[in-house]
C-alpha cells in the first residue's frame, strides 16, 4: 500500500455542463423528498374524476404502451397521475432534459419507480432515441412528455412527441386537468398548483397517430392538430369540473 489517499470523484456533468457537485446533489435530494410528500398530500385528498378512461386502458391493451403528452403547467398532478394505479396495463415513464434542471425531476420520478429517459422536447439525440425506442417498443414503457417543455414557449407543441410515436408505431395520447380550488403561479408556464382537498378532473384526449414519414410541412401541421387536440382536451376536464 502506497498511503496514498483515492482522488476524490469527479463531479458529473450534464448536458449543459452545469457540474452536479456533492452539495447540488444533497439539496435535490432533500427538494425530492419534501416534493414528494407535498405532492401526496395534493393528490390523495383531492376529489378525484377521469374522463375517458376506458380510452386510455383501450389503447394500452391494444398497442402496449403509448406517448402520453400534457402541458408543462399541468406537470404536477398529470404526471402522479401516470404513475398511479388508476390506469389499467401503464408502465410510467418520463423524458426529462438532460440539464442540470432535470436531475431533481428525474430523483423524483425513479422514486415513484417510473422509468426515465434524459433527452429534449424537440428532436433529441441519438442516445435518447435509442433509449424511448428500447422503453417503448422492448419494455413496454410510456414515455410522457411535455411538448413545450422545460421552458417554452407555453402551449408550443416541440416535435419529440410526435416523433417518438413515429419511431415506435404508437399513440400520442393528450392528457389535462382542471382543478378547483387551485393557484397560477407567475411562472412561464402558468403553473397549476390545486389546493388540498380541491376537485380534481382529469380528461383523456383524442389520441393522435402520426405518419411514419413526413416533410417539415406535415410536421408542423401536427403539431398545430396536437396543440388543438390538448386544448380540446382541457376543455373536457373544465366542462366535467363545472358540473361537479
Amino acid at each position: 500500500m502506497s498511503g496514498e489517499s483515492a482522488p476524490p470523484p469527479r463531479p458529473v456533468r450534464t448536458k449543459s455542463q452545469r457540474e452536479l457537485t456533492p452539495a447540488r446533489m444533497f439539496v435535490y435530494r432533500l427538494a425530492v423528498y419534501l416534493g414528494a410528500f407535498i405532492l401526496e398530500v395534493l393528490w390523495r385528498t383531492s376529489r378525484l374524476k377521469i374522463v375517458g378512461l376506458d380510452r386510455l386502458e383501450t389503447l394500452l391493451k391494444e398497442q402496449g404502451a403509448v406517448v402520453p403528452v400534457f402541458w408543462h403547467q399541468h406537470l404536477l398532478l398529470a404526471a402522479r397521475f401516470m404513475c398511479s394505479n388508476k390506469i389499467k396495463g401503464m408502465k410510467p415513464g418520463f423524458m426529462i432534459s438532460p440539464s442540470v434542471d432535470g436531475q431533481a425531476p428525474t430523483m423524483l420520478a425513479q422514486l415513484y419507480g417510473a422509468h426515465v429517459v434524459r433527452g429534449s422536447g424537440s428532436y433529441t439525440g441519438v442516445r435518447a432515441v435509442r433509449g424511448v425506442y428500447n422503453a417503448i417498443v422492448k419494455e413496454g414503457i410510456s414515455p410522457t412528455i411535455t411538448p413545450d417543455g422545460p421552458r417554452g414557449p407555453r402551449f408550443k407543441m416541440k416535435a419529440g412527441a410526435i416523433f417518438t410515436a413515429q419511431i415506435s408505431g404508437k399513440a400520442v395520447v393528450p392528457i389535462a386537468y382542471a382543478a378547483s380550488p387551485a393557484k397560477l403561479l407567475r411562472t412561464w408556464d402558468k403553473f397549476v398548483i390545486p389546493f388540498p382537498f380541491a376537485k380534481l378532473r382529469i380528461a383523456i384526449g383524442e389520441p393522435y397517430f402520426p405518419q411514419k414519414r413526413m416533410t417539415e410541412e406535415e410536421m408542423e401541421a401536427a403539431q398545430l392538430e396536437l396543440e388543438r387536440r390538448l386544448h380540446e382536451t382541457y376543455k373536457m376536464a373544465a366542462q366535467a369540473l363545472r358540473e361537479s
